[in-house]
């Protein structure tokens, strides 16, 4: 199985300083969607693995983030797509779990539900802690310049071997093609 596991905000859809609160405010970054329907196309098992810490805030319930995904799912098929699964802390930062990136449980939960090799999980994301997640785990870590990637590029803790891309269409190219 060719497992592929993408951050959601910053990589397939615009990040926001205030959190995605509502499907309004979910708004695909250009070729993402695109990408993600090649990559299903092409037998690629795609996870989604996201801190949603607006639900342990209390600025969101469990039923908005339904909509803001369900909104996700329906632009994904229109593009040709099928996201797997979507996995989720709803902790704040404060609650020492270890599902919150960058904590490992999301990536060995989904690899363990998958049956899949932790080596052999890929992660798409555009912040440290999503790198530090799939490094931790055992994974391979790839970021993209969208979201916070041009800032997290540059980053001395940036995971040894983190391959670069300038966003998920690129990445979806460099699959494709190896």
């Amino acid at each position: 199985m060719k497992l592929l596991i993408l951050d959601r905000d910053g990589v397939i859809n615009h990040d926001r300083p205030d959190f995605i609160k509502s499907p309004d405010e979910w708004i695909a970054i250009p070729g993402s969607l695109e990408a993600i329907g090649e990559l299903t196309r092409a037998g690629w098992t795609i996870v989604v693995a996201t801190n949603q810490s607006c639900i342990g805030r209390g600025i969101i319930n469990i039923d908005m983030l339904n909509q803001i995904h369900a909104k996700m799912h329906r632009a994904v098929v229109n593009a040709g797509g099928h996201i797997d699964a979507i996995f989720f802390c709803p902790h704040a930062p404060d609650a020492a779990c270890d599902c919150r990136k960058p904590a490992p449980g999301m990536v060995l939960d989904i690899a363990r539900r998958f049956r899949v090799d932790v080596e052999d999980c890929l992660m798409v994301g555009d912040s440290l802690r999503d790198l530090q997640a799939v490094a931790s785990a055992g994974g391979q870590a790839i970021l993209v310049r969208t979201g916070n990637g041009a800032k997290t590029e540059n980053d001395p803790q940036l995971p040894a071997g983190t391959r670069i891309f300038d966003d998920l269409a690129a990445v979806c190219d460099a699959l494709l093609a190896d």
